[in-house]
């Protein structure tokens, strides 16, 4: 698979087969995403990749209770928050093979005095674990799997901390639900250069 084909073709997966991912399979897209650039070459990404039915039922339980009580907080009726939940939610975790927490650790990054540069440090952590991400999805791809960048962590990080008992110093950053593919997805739209793009010529 060529790079122009790679980044074509990847897709948001988000219904896996039941078919068990070999261990060197999942190592080999974990020792591709490691390559991705980061800020000051810091590298601050740090992942936990869950296999374990027990774990995975214990987070799509935590994270969905966070979610339930945000949903009636907007005012979603009880019976249609409970829906979402067991579509979006459990099943999505407790239905891929495999999933992944990524988190930021800010402790190899710069430290500052002022708030204002300490906040600047953050958000290229947060940026270098975004290409890290990319690069993950493109490695699994590579590999003949399907996967889907998940933000629901950041909505209940205290939860998932508290869910996979993580060190103090872990961020979490988003979920990767990650398998072989059991669908597939028609291309999506994307917008021309002409609206993405400014050209000083």
């Amino acid at each position: 698979m060529d790079l122009s084909s790679a980044i074509k073709t990847r897709r948001s997966i988000r219904r896996f087969k039941p078919n068990n991912v070999p261990e060197e399979i999942v190592m080999g897209v974990l020792d591709l995403a490691r390559w991705a650039p980061s800020a000051h070459n810091a590298q601050p990404w740090r992942c936990i990749v869950i296999r374990n039915e027990s774990v995975k039922k214990k987070l799509a339980e935590a994270m969905g209770k966070a979610w339930f009580y945000d949903m009636l907080r907007d005012g979603v009726p009880e019976e249609k928050a409970q829906q979402i939940i067991r579509l979006e939610s459990w099943e999505r975790i407790t239905g891929s093979p495999i999933v992944i927490i990524i988190c930021l650790t800010m402790k190899d990054m710069h430290k500052y005095p002022d708030k204002r540069r300490q906040a600047a440090e953050y958000l290229m952590g947060v940026q270098s674990v975004a290409a890290y991400i990319q690069t993950l999805l493109l490695a699994a791809h590579y590999h003949g799997l399907g996967a889907c960048w998940v933000c629901a962590p950041l909505f209940c990080r205290s939860t998932v901390k508290k869910a996979l008992k993580l060190p103090k110093d872990l961020d979490p950053q988003a979920m990767i639900v990650m398998g072989y593919p059991d669908e597939n997805p028609e291309p999506p739209f994307r917008k021309s250069l002409e609206e993405i793009c400014s050209f000083k010529r």
